[in-house]
């Protein structure tokens, strides 16, 4: 898209250059199967499918929005001060640094040391785990 769209762009403008195409249904009656609440509330969004059959009935299925713990992608194996392991499906492990608060005392070889150190500390108790 080589046009800007801002807050001031005509929505019909708008619709057209992202690929919406804009419908108002008068007088429809929908059909709710949803997960989270008994009935819908007003201001809330759900995520789902909305279908209409052939004879203009409409019915919308709230989709799950969250996966559940047991199919929780990449779970954290190792949590530590500067430095988070997470297991990616394929087997491999992946380091993730956490933020780092440089203060008026940090030293770098300090941290650089303690993170090597941490590093260790993790990948030996990973590869204990795996023989």
């Amino acid at each position: 898209m080589s046009k800007k769209i801002t807050t001031t762009t005509p929505p019909a403008t708008y619709n057209k250059e992202q690929g919406w195409n804009r419908n108002t249904e008068f007088c429809m009656d929908v059909k709710t199967f949803l997960r989270s609440d008994a009935v819908t509330k007003v201001g809330k969004n759900y995520n789902g499918v909305l279908t209409r059959d052939e004879e203009d009935h409409f019915v919308f299925v709230e989709t799950m929005a969250n996966p559940s713990p047991a199919e929780k992608h990449n779970p954290r194996v190792f949590f530590g001060q500067y430095v988070t392991f997470t297991r990616n499906a394929d087997g491999s492990y992946r380091p993730n640094f956490r933020p780092v608060r440089i203060e008026n005392d940090f030293s770098v070889d300090a941290f650089a040391l303690a993170v090597c150190d941490e590093i260790r500390q993790a990948l030996t108790g990973l590869v204990d785990r795996e023989d």
